[in-house]
């Protein structure tokens, strides 16, 4: 099997299972061709595995040691520089094969920037999209390219996915007659609570694949992130949100997008590997 990786990168500090034999497969992009503030999401996947290092494996909310589950790290993409399109289009090509190997493997895609989500979902082929993000995503098209990081929700719900959206504070005009017009329903961050949540994503179709893009935060855990908005979600909203999306639907995929910055440590990776870790401890508690 040939993933398109990159390079070897630093792995989670226990060992690591092979993909064909793996209950979650974790894979980098390291891309941001489009974006369109502060750069540095091609060094995401990096700076969060580098993250797990300062973290225990054992998930006192669960009960759940993760380093006993069944995890395997396939690398990162080789992505296509400056060409969202095509490097979504190998993110699809990898997750199929994955899939062909191992279909009770459940993916976890570490960003890098959000348009890659795109190539995740048309192989994952998900009936619903539930996405935190601070922006609605949802424009045609963005400086002149349609599969720009501001235009991944749009896109997505043009294959025919159900989509919800969490923890928006940011948008056009044209994106919220968009959202109207084609029932796409979204809550805004200070109107965000769990009650809301669940009341929008219980009838959603399954199965669900899961998207947080770390801006959805606020700024004080994710400082370094792409396209930063004030105002955010806490940590234990979204995990507590997540908790009953693993507990209650089937879920396709998983991922934790738009982690930027350039330096080891950086506030925003921890944020996204304590994240990653409680995903990965609540499915594997089931």
């Amino acid at each position: 099997m040939e993933f398109l990786y990159t390079y070897k990168t630093l792995k989670l500090e226990f060992p690591l299972s092979e993909p064909e034999k793996a209950k979650f497969v974790i894979l980098g992009i390291p891309f941001d061709g489009t974006t369109s503030f502060k750069p540095g999401a091609r060094f995401g996947p990096t700076l969060i595995r580098h993250a797990t290092l300062n973290l225990e494996s054992y998930i006192l909310d669960y009960d759940v040691d993760i380093a006993e589950l069944p995890i395997a790290d396939i690398g990162d993409i080789a992505v296509v520089a400056g060409d969202p399109r095509k490097t979504a289009d190998r993110v699809r090509d990898t997750l199929e094969e994955l899939k062909r190997i191992n279909p009770d493997a459940l993916p976890i895609l570490l960003g890098g920037e959000h348009s890659q989500t795109l190539g995740a979902v048309e192989a994952l082929r998900p009936a619903s999209y539930v996405v935190f993000d601070a922006h609605l995503d949802l424009r045609d098209s963005y400086e002149d390219n349609p599969y720009n990081h501001a235009c991944v929700a749009r896109r997505i719900g043009e294959l025919g996915v159900r989509e919800a959206m969490f923890g928006i504070r940011s948008g056009t005009r044209e994106e919220v007659v968009y959202a109207e017009e084609n029932g796409i329903p979204w809550v805004h961050a200070r109107d965000y609570d769990f009650d809301a949540f669940v009341e929008l994503v219980k009838p959603l179709p399954e199965p669900v694949y899961l998207s947080v893009d770390v801006d959805v935060f606020d700024l004080s855990l994710v400082p370094s992130t792409g396209t930063p908005e004030a105002g955010g979600l806490g940590f234990w909203e979204v995990v507590e949100a997540m908790e009953w999306l693993v507990e209650n639907k089937r879920i396709a995929g998983f991922d934790i997008m738009e982690v930027g910055g350039n330096e080891l440590g950086d506030i925003t990776a921890l944020t996204a590997a304590k994240l990653l870790f409680h995903f990965m401890g609540a499915k594997g508690s089931l």
